[in-house]
């Protein structure tokens, strides 16, 4: 088995990379930041999951998005004000 202990999108599958999405920007935001239909005119995540299984440049800018989310929230529980808030 192939393990991959530095990939943060191994073992995330599309329909939670979209849900945690969703939760940390809302559907609204989501379509600013990836401009396709599925995620302005009527979103859900099962239409979003039909959209993006068949269109690979589309689901590419979703994963890097996510990423990005990972590396905002990281940056953001690490720094000295983040700290602070917890005491």
């Amino acid at each position: 088995m192939n393990e991959q202990p530095n990939n943060p999108l191994h073992g995330m599958t599309l329909e939670a990379i979209i849900n945690a999405l969703v939760a940390h920007y809302g559907w609204g935001a989501l379509g600013i930041h990836v401009k396709i239909r599925c995620f302005n005119a009527d979103p859900s995540v099962k239409s979003s999951l039909k959209f993006l299984r068949k269109t690979p440049w589309a689901r590419a800018k979703v994963e890097q998005l996510y990423l990005t989310m990972l590396a905002e929230k990281k940056r953001k529980d690490n720094s000295p004000w983040a700290k602070l808030e917890k005491q």
